[in-house]
């Protein structure tokens, strides 16, 4: 029951909750032993804050909750592929997995040459169509 889709439908429910706040519609969830640790979404325009993307809200909430500044031992589940600050992020917190729904091809991680910690695990394309599809409708209305 507890398997990559079923974490990775959570963080939809994140990003479809970024969505309806007018939000770019990423969604992150960090998890340890099957326990949820955290839940979050893009809150850049709540915040007005250019550095309030999902995954660094999931990691504050995460390491608030363990009294920890390392993750080592959990997984992060984000609906698309963290951009190079997050992945920095990610690096020095020392994530043990990565899973990631969408591929961003234009401002991801892996296209700009930027390492994850050595011992972080990554893994693509978790219900990469549903992710990308709830981004595609969501630049789509931006754009009329």
């Amino acid at each position: 029951m507890f398997t990559d889709t079923y974490f990775m439908n959570i963080a939809l429910k994140e990003a479809e909750e970024a969505y309806s706040n007018n939000e770019v519609p990423v969604g992150a969830i960090i998890v340890s032993n099957n326990k949820i640790l955290a839940k979050a979404h893009n809150l850049t325009e709540a915040l007005t804050d250019v550095t309030a993307h999902a995954e660094m809200q999931a990691i504050t909430a995460a390491s608030n909750y363990l009294g920890a500044k390392y993750l080592r031992g959990c997984s992060l589940y984000v609906t698309l592929e963290p951009c190079v600050m997050c992945a920095g992020a990610l690096y020095w917190s020392q994530v043990s997995k990565i899973i990631i729904g969408a591929k961003d091809i234009h401002r991801g991680f892996s296209s700009s040459g930027i390492s994850l910690h050595p011992k972080t695990e990554c893994i693509f394309g978790v219900l990469e169509e549903k992710c990308s599809q709830l981004l595609k409708e969501f630049f789509k209305t931006k754009r009329i």
